[in-house]
């Protein structure tokens, strides 16, 4: 099964930035394993720091597929930083900012904001910022064999842009 960490893009500008929000909620099992109530210690649910890196590799993986039709597979390659001043929990909504810094043919770095909106005047407050590097696998170097469908861009993420009104080519999403 694949998870998507993201719940809506509301910006999408072509080779240049994405942004894309996240409603962390009680509905979420992963948040019930951290942290559970220990004693007489309530529990303190969070959403983990990998998962919301994970949501900006999403957002960022779509730019980075955007810039080109979704015609590359595009994988994340590296973390380069990952810096957390917050945590995420139940009723937050997280704001995803990615912007590329680099892309060509060989793949891609992004920079990305991860942010906390206020629910009630829309105020952000940083949480954490993050650095990826993006390969495009169809012209590694590696001399590995890759499948020729589009395994990485798959129907979820298509619905997903879909739905965030931003209709990708029809030729993608094969899963």
């Amino acid at each position: 099964m694949r998870w998507i960490w993201i719940d809506r893009i509301i910006e999408l500008e072509t080779a240049v930035r994405c942004v894309a929000i996240k409603n962390v909620s009680l509905a979420e099992d992963v948040l019930h394993d951290h942290f559970p109530a220990r004693g007489s210690r309530p529990p303190r649910p969070v959403l983990p720091n990998t998962l919301i890196i994970e949501g900006m590799a999403q957002t960022a993986g779509i730019l980075v597929g955007h810039a080109n039709d979704f015609v590359e597979k595009v994988i994340l390659a590296k973390i380069a930083k990952a810096k957390f001043t917050d945590a995420a929990r139940p009723g937050d909504t997280i704001r995803y900012t990615a912007t590329i810094e680099r892309l060509d043919t060989m793949g891609a770095s992004v920079t990305g904001i991860v942010e906390r909106v206020n629910p009630l005047d829309g105020g952000r407050r940083p949480m954490a910022s993050i650095e990826l590097m993006f390969s495009h696998v169809d012209h590694n170097r590696s001399g590995l064999a890759f499948p020729q469908r589009n395994f990485v861009f798959t129907d979820l993420f298509m619905d997903l842009l879909r739905q965030s009104g931003f209709a990708p080519p029809e030729s993608i999403g094969t899963d």
